[in-house]
C-alpha cells in the first residue's frame, strides 16, 4: 500500500508529506482548494505526462515521491526485478519535473523510464474519477478480471500450455517444410546423380590399379619376345637345367670320397638350380601376363575414361565418387525420412490444434459462466448507487487464436431502459462511470485489484441515500484493499479511518498562497463533516448531525 506521499514545489504546493495507512482515507476541502492538484501531483510519481506548468512558480523544478510498503511476491516486485530494479520489501517512486518540461524518473533511486515507471505503477495504483481512461474501462483488462473472478488460472494455464505446444509444433513444421522444400529442388539431381555413380560402382584405388594394368598392356608387346627369348634360354630346349642337374648327381656320388672338396661346389650347384627355377617360373608368370587378349585393353580403357569423367563431371578426385554416392544416397534418405517426419508433424500440429480449441472451447464456456456471474453481482450494487434503471453486462466475441483463448470480452452498459447497450467507456456519463466503476471494484476487489485505488470524486452530483451507499462501498472496499477517496459527501467522509482537510493558506503577507493537507483527529474530522453538511456557517445542528453520521458509520 501508499505510505507516504511527498510533493515539493508542484503548483501551490510547496512542501507536503502526507503518511498514509490501511483502510478508507478521504481528502476534502473546498471547490479550489487543491484536491485535484494533489492528485495530478500523485499522478505525475505515476508515470502520468509532465508539463513544465506544474512546477510553483519561482522553482526550478518540482518533485513527487511516493513510497509503497508491498508483500512479498506483489507483481509490482516482479516487475521491478524484471527490470534489474533492487525492489527488496518496498518501492519508491519518484519524479522530478524540470520548469522546462523535461522530466526524470526514479525507482529506488535508480533511473528508469517514464514508460518503465508506468508499468510498473499500475500493479500499485488503480485511480477511478469521472472523466478517468485508466483501470477498468481500458478493455484490454477485462478478460483477465473475468478470468480471475471465475478462479479460471486452471483452464487458463491449460489454454497457454496447448497453445505454446500448438505454436511450438508449428514452427518446427514450418522449418521443416522449409527444409524439405530446399531438397526437394535438387531431388531430381540427386537421384540421376546416384543413379549414375551406383551403376558405376567405382572402388577406392580402383583407378590406380587400371592405370597400371593399362600401362602393362600397352608395354608388354615390346617385352613379349625378349621374355620368350630368356624363357627359352632358362627353361627351353637350351636350358642348362638338365645339364647342371646331371653335373650335380655324378657330384653328390662323389661326395662321400672327398666331402670337403665336393660339398660346396655341389651346394652351389643345387643353389644355382633353385635360382633358374625360381626364374623360370617368373618368366612364365610374365609370358602369362604379357599374353593378354585385345579387348581387355579396350575394356580397361573405357573404364578408366568413365570414371575419370565421372570425376570430372561432379568435381571430385575419382577416389572420392565412392563417398560421393554414399552423400548422395544419404541425401536421398534424408529426403524420405522428411517427408515422414512431415507427415508426422503435420498429424501433430492437428492434433495440437485440437487439443487447444477443446480447451479454449472450456474456457469460453467457463468464461461465460463467470460473466455471467460477474453481472448478477455488478447490477445488486446499482440500484442502491442511483443506477436502478441501468444494467450492466458482459459481452464476449469470438477472437483470432491466442494464448488466451478465442474470447474478446468487453463490459458494456445500459444506463436506461430500452435504450441500447454499449461499451461501459463510451456509454456512461462521467457521474455513472464513476459508480459503474465503484460497483465493479467493490464486486472485484479480491481478484486482480491495485493495493492502492483512488476515487475522485466519484459522489459528485449525489447526496442523501445515494452518497450513503457509497459510503458504504467505498468503507466495504477498503476492508481489502487501501483506498484514498477525494469527496464532497459528509456520508463518505463520515466512514473514513483517515481524514486529511486540503485548504489554501497566504504566504508572503498575502500576496501568494499555499495549498496545505492537515491530518484531521477525531474533534476536527467532525468540525470538517459538520461544514461539509452545513456550508459556510457551521451550526450547533451541524455537529450533532455530524456526530449521528460518524457515530452510524462505525
Amino acid at each position: 500500500m501508499l505510505v507516504q506521499l511527498s510533493i515539493r514545489d508542484i503548483v501551490l504546493i510547496d512542501r507536503l508529506d502526507l503518511g498514509l495507512g490501511r483502510g478508507l482515507t478521504v481528502l476534502t476541502g473546498e471547490t479550489g482548494a487543491g484536491k485535484s492538484i494533489l492528485l495530478d501531483a500523485f499522478s505525475l510519481s505515476l508515470g502520468a505526462r509532465g508539463d513544465g506548468a506544474l512546477v510553483r512558480q519561482g522553482a526550478a523544478q518540482g518533485q513527487v515521491t511516493a513510497v509503497f510498503e508491498l508483500d512479498a511476491g506483489h507483481p509490482a516486485l516482479a516487475a521491478a526485478e524484471a527490470q534489474d530494479i533492487d525492489a527488496d520489501g518496498g518501492l519508491i517512486l519518484r519524479r522530478v519535473q524540470l520548469a522546462d518540461g523535461r522530466t526524470r524518473a526514479f525507482i529506488n533511486d535508480q533511473r528508469v523510464t517514464t514508460q518503465a515507471l508506468k508499468t510498473i505503477a499500475r500493479e500499485l495504483v488503480e485511480i477511478h474519477g469521472q472523466h478517468d481512461d485508466r483501470a477498468l474501462v481500458n478493455s484490454s483488462t477485462h478478460r483477465q478480471l473475468i478470468d480471475a473472478y471465475g478462479g479460471l488460472s486452471r483452464e487458463l494455464g491449460a489454454v497457454r500450455a496447448a497453445h505454446a505446444l500448438m505454436r511450438d509444433i508449428r514452427a518446427e513444421s514450418v522449418r521443416e517444410q522449409a527444409r524439405i522444400e530446399k531438397v526437394r529442388a535438387e531431388a531430381d539431381y540427386l537421384r540421376h546423380a546416384f543413379a549414375e555413380l551406383d551403376k558405376l560402382a567405382a572402388q577406392p584405388g580402383e583407378e590406380d590399379a587400371l592405370a597400371l594394368r593399362r600401362s602393362i598392356m600397352m608395354q608388354s608387346e615390346k617385352v613379349a619376345g625378349e621374355l620368350r627369348d630368356v624363357y627359352d634360354a632358362v627353361a627351353g630346349d637350351g636350358s642348362p637345367l638338365s645339364t647342371l642337374s646331371s653335373a650335380l648327381r655324378r657330384l653328390e656320388r662323389r661326395q662321400a670320397q672327398a666331402p670337403g672338396l665336393i660339398a660346396p661346389a655341389a651346394q652351389a650347384l643345387d643353389a644355382a638350380l633353385t635360382a633358374l627355377d625360381l626364374a623360370a617360373q617368373a618368366l612364365d608368370q610374365a609370358l602369362r601376363e604379357a599374353d593378354f587378349d585385345p579387348r581387355e585393353l579396350e575394356q580397361v580403357e573405357e573404364r578408366l575414361f568413365a570414371l575419370r569423367a565421372a570425376g570430372r563431371k561432379y568435381a571430385v578426385p575419382v577416389d572420392v565418387l565412392p563417398e560421393l554416392a554414399e552423400k548422395f544416397a544419404a541425401s536421398l534418405a534424408e529426403l524420405d525420412a522428411g517427408e515422414a517426419k512431415l507427415l508426422q508433424l503435420t498429424r501433430a500440429v492437428e492434433a495440437a490444434e485440437a487439443e487447444y480449441e477443446a480447451s479454449a472451447r472450456v474456457l469460453s464456456e467457463a468464461r461465460k459462466k463467470a460473466a455471467a456471474g460477474l453481472d448478477a453481482a455488478v447490477n445488486a450494487e446499482l440500484a442502491p448507487l442511483k443506477l436502478e434503471g441501468a444494467r450492466f453486462s458482459t459481452e464476449i466475441s469470438v477472437e483470432p487464436v491466442g494464448q488466451d483463448g478465442c474470447d474478446q470480452v468487453e463490459f458494456w452498459v445500459r444506463t436506461n431502459p430500452g435504450t441500447r447497450p454499449g461499451p461501459l467507456m463510451k456509454i456512461a456519463s462521467g457521474g455513472e462511470l464513476a459508480r459503474f466503476m465503484l460497483a465493479l471494484k467493490v464486486v472485484l476487489a479480491d481478484q486482480g485489484s491495485a493495493p492502492t485505488l483512488v476515487f475522485d470524486e466519484i459522489d459528485t452530483g449525489v447526496g442523501g441515500a445515494v452518497a450513503d451507499a457509497i459510503g458504504q462501498r467505498l468503507a466495504r472496499l477498503a476492508s481489502r484493499v487501501q483506498v484514498l477517496a477525494v469527496t464532497h459527501a459528509p456520508q463518505v467522509a463520515a466512514r473514513a479511518l483517515g481524514h486529511f482537510r486540503i485548504a489554501k493558506d497566504p504566504m508572503d503577507r498575502g500576496s501568494r498562497v499555499a495549498t496545505r493537507v492537515t491530518d484531521l483527529g477525531k474533534e476536527a474530522r467532525r468540525e470538517e463533516i459538520a461544514r461539509m453538511l452545513a456550508g459556510a456557517t457551521i451550526t450547533d445542528e451541524a455537529r450533532a448531525a455530524a456526530t449521528r453520521l460518524m457515530e452510524g458509520a462505525q
